[in-house]
């Protein structure tokens, strides 16, 4: 196992120096010390964010920071907005449907992005949305949504503008205060290379407004309680936090900032048009519209005649790179490359060459090298 290379959308591969940081030893997380590692922690991650406000961290996955934003956000019965095109856009509509929350869809196509004119469409037709949710990277599609621009349309309305940066963050350009975001959330195994397990939010003054005005019908997600919590001397987290967690997630946000916001973004932005060059290389299609395609995960159409199991079988257990399915209905039709985190033209022609030898083996292409030649094309 040690062995295999994961290029998937998440979980990534976790530098050695936050796997060291996990095995310090474990501290009273009611203490001072542990008040240090938190305070330091939630103040890198709000430069990550890049907003003056204040973050939190969540003991939990992404899904439990998209529950975090809605559940307090938003009251039952009130009016959300949620943009579809794709499983994590379905996710944010299915937990404020959860929580009692009357639910809008916005449907896009899988594959495609929705546009700042279809939200200002949908917002000028129901006037009394009291927010909008928008996932900016959706893996399961390999789609960025145009999150800058948005922010731009929301400015005139009132409805509060939650996002989704849990496979973007630290790998795409996320501004939360140039771009009006109200709610920000993230998790810390994608292109934060943290392992999974802890999630991140911030709010704007405006999305604190509503969470004071919204009674809370979450107990373990309250954000009234992490703000209480938050506030002490030393602060704490509401409930018993991962204290191992928040030390990795210390280290790897420390390794974010020492390597610099822009130029982990310009990385990711290589690794992203390196691969799309390689998959048209090897003569596959890819799942995503090219204007719009991720800088943190490929989508790829599955070839004719392969299936999913003896490709991405091959790929890991012969060639010992792992890739992920398609989800949904694209289960079996599409194939997908992560390139997050920890990445660099060394992973992507490992990658790609076993991807090459894979499908020529399954005689699905000629030139199993192809793909590898592009790569290192992309990279001189």
């Amino acid at each position: 196992m040690d062995d295999i290379l994961l290029m998937l959308p998440g979980p990534t591969t976790v530098d050695p120096r936050v796997l060291a940081a996990m095995s310090k030893a474990v501290v009273n997380h009611r203490g001072a010390k542990y008040g240090e590692i938190l305070t330091e922690t939630t103040e890198l991650m709000s430069k990550v964010f890049q907003t003056p406000n204040k973050s939190y961290l969540l003991t939990g996955s992404g899904t439990a920071a998209m529950e975090t934003a809605v559940a307090n956000t938003v009251a039952p019965g009130e009016k959300m907005l949620n943009v579809v095109g794709g499983k994590f856009g379905e996710r944010f509509m299915k937990i404020a449907n959860t929580h009692g929350i009357e639910t809008q869809e916005l449907a896009v196509e899988w594959g495609t992005a929705v546009t700042p004119k279809q939200i200002a469409e949908a917002l000028d037709e129901n006037e009394d949305i009291k927010a909008i949710t928008v996932v900016h990277n959706e893996t399961s599609t390999g789609v960025a949504a145009p999150i800058e621009e948005i922010g731009k349309v929301m400015k005139n309305y009132d409805a509060l503008y939650i996002v989704d940066t849990v496979s973007s963050l630290g790998g795409d350009y996320v501004d939360v205060e140039k771009f009006g975001i109200d709610v920000c959330v993230t998790g810390s195994q994608k292109c934060l290379a943290a392992p999974p397990g802890m999630a991140a939010i911030t709010l704007s003054d405006d999305a604190w407004k509503a969470v004071d005005n919204v009674e809370t019908n979450t107990f373990y997600l309250d954000l009234k309680a992490a703000r209480k919590s938050g506030d002490k001397t030393p602060p704490e987290t509401p409930y018993t936090p991962s204290v191992s967690l928040t030390y990795a997630m210390n280290e790897a946000l420390k390794i974010v900032m020492e390597e610099g916001l822009e130029n982990r973004v310009a990385r990711h932005h290589k690794a992203a048009k390196a691969s799309v060059a390689a998959v048209k290389a090897l003569g596959l299609e890819l799942f995503a519209d090219e204007a719009v395609s991720s800088a943190t995960v490929t989508a790829v159409k599955m070839p004719e005649g392969v299936t999913d199991a003896e490709f991405r079988g091959t790929t890991r257990d012969k060639y010992g790179v792992e890739l992920a399915g398609g989800q949904d209905h694209l289960k079996g039709n599409v194939f997908r490359i992560g390139h997050m985190g920890c990445i660099s033209y060394k992973e992507l022609v490992q990658t790609f060459a076993a991807i090459g030898m894979t499908l020529k083996g399954l005689g699905a292409i000629e030139d199993a090298g192809a793909g590898v030649a592009s790569i290192t094309e992309s990279y001189l």
